[in-house]
C-alpha cells in the first residue's frame, strides 16, 4: 500500500521566536483545510523555541539546525516537505482560518500556476490591526515585468508555491537574508513559471522591533544585489533590458528612503547618489522626484514624513551641494 502524502506543506523557520511561535502554529491547526503537515525549522535558537514547539508532539515536525539564517532554514524545510504545494509561514506571523483553502483553490482553477500571491494585514506587536494591504489594487497582473518594477511583497506567508517548481529553481538562494523572496520570485518567473493573485489578506504580518526589516543596511545592499544578478542574466528578453534603468533607479530611491526610515542617513546619500545616473527625470525633477517618493513609502506604512526635517540635515544639505557641483561640472 503506497504512503500518502498532504497536499501541502507548511514550512515555519523559527529563530528566538518563543513569544510568537504558538500562535503561529495554532492558526495553521485552525485551518478549514486540512490536508497539510507542519514543519518547523529551528535555525538554531537560544531561547524557549524547541520547548514551546515540543508541547504539540506529533502535530509537528520539529527539527534543528545550528544558526545558519532564513533561507537555509526553508531550503531544509523544502527538502523535507512531502505536499504537492508548500507555503512559507514566518514564525512570528499567523493565517487567517481560510488561508489554506483560498489558495489551494486557486491552483485548482489552473493546474498551470507555480505561485499564488495574495495581500496581508500588517499588526502590531500585540496583533492589533494596523491595515490590510492589497498590492493588487497597484499591480494587477503578476508578470516578469511588474514583479520587477514594483516587487509587491511584504512577508513570506502570502505566498504558496507549487514544490517541483521551488525544486527546479533550487529553492532560496543560502546567503540572502533579505530580499530572498524578490530573488526566488525572479527567478521562477523569468524560468516561465506563471504567478496569480488570491485577491485577499491571507496573513497577519506582524510588526515589532524584532523584525529583520528593520536591518536597513542589509536590505538595501541584497534589494540591489539581486537586481544586478537578475539583469547580469543572459537572453533578458528586450521588453524587460529597456526598464532596468527605471527598475534600478525607483529600486535605489526606495532603498534609501529606507535607510533614512531607519535612521541610517549617510548611506541614504549614498544610494541617492547612486540612482541619479539612471534617473529619467531632468536634474531637479530628480531631487523633486526623492521628495515625494519619501513621502509616499513613508504614507505606505503608515509613518511620519517631516520634510522639513530632512531637508535640514546636514546629510541632505550635502547631497544637495553634490547636485549643484554635479550640474556645474558633468
Amino acid at each position: 500500500m503506497s504512503e500518502s502524502y498532504p497536499r501541502i506543506s507548511v514550512v515555519i523557520p523559527a529563530y528566538n521566536c518563543e513569544q510568537y511561535i504558538a500562535e503561529a502554529i495554532d492558526s495553521v491547526l485552525a485551518q478549514t483545510e486540512t490536508d497539510y503537515e507542519i514543519i518547523v525549522v529551528d535555525d538554531g535558537s537560544q531561547d524557549q523555541t524547541r520547548s514551546v514547539v515540543a508541547t504539540y508532539h506529533s502535530q509537528v515536525r520539529y527539527v534543528y539546525q545550528d544558526n545558519q539564517g532564513v533561507s537555509v532554514a526553508r531550503n531544509h524545510g523544502l527538502s523535507l516537505a512531502r505536499g504537492e504545494f508548500i507555503t512559507f509561514l514566518d514564525a512570528d506571523d499567523y493565517f487567517f482560518p481560510d488561508t489554506l483553502r483560498s489558495q489551494l483553490a486557486v491552483f485548482d482553477a489552473d493546474p498551470e500556476l507555480a505561485i499564488v500571491h495574495s495581500g496581508w494585514r500588517r499588526v502590531n506587536q500585540t496583533g492589533e490591526m494596523l491595515i490590510d494591504v492589497q498590492p493588487w489594487e497597484m499591480v494587477a497582473e503578476l508578470n516578469l515585468e511588474n514583479w520587477l518594477r514594483w516587487k509587491p511583497l511584504g512577508t513570506m506567508g502570502t505566498l504558496m508555491f507549487r514544490r517541483q517548481a521551488l525544486q527546479t529553481v533550487g529553492g532560496f538562494e543560502p546567503g540572502l537574508a533579505h530580499a530572498e523572496d524578490v530573488d526566488l520570485i525572479l527567478r521562477l518567473v523569468s524560468s516561465g513559471y506563471r504567478s496569480a493573485w488570491l485577491k485577499r489578506s491571507t496573513v497577519c504580518y506582524r510588526q515589532h522591533d524584532r523584525n529583520t526589516m528593520r536591518d536597513g543596511i542589509s536590505q538595501a545592499k541584497s534589494i540591489n544585489y539581486v537586481l544586478d544578478k537578475f539583469f547580469n542574466l543572459p537572453d533578458i528578453p528586450l521588453e524587460i533590458k529597456v526598464i532596468e534603468d527605471w527598475v534600478r533607479y525607483s529600486t535605489l530611491v526606495w532603498s534609501s528612503w529606507y535607510l533614512y526610515h531607519t535612521g541610517f542617513n549617510t548611506e541614504m546619500v549614498e544610494y541617492l547618489q547612486r540612482s541619479w545616473s539612471y534617473s529619467p527625470f531632468l536634474p531637479m525633477e530628480t531631487v523633486i522626484n526623492w521628495v515625494e517618493s519619501f513621502t509616499q513609502y513613508s504614507q505606505n506604512v503608515d509613518a511620519i514624513f517631516d520634510v522639513d526635517h530632512l531637508s535640514t540635515s546636514p546629510e541632505w544639505q550635502g547631497l544637495l551641494k553634490w547636485v549643484i557641483s554635479s550640474l556645474q561640472y558633468p
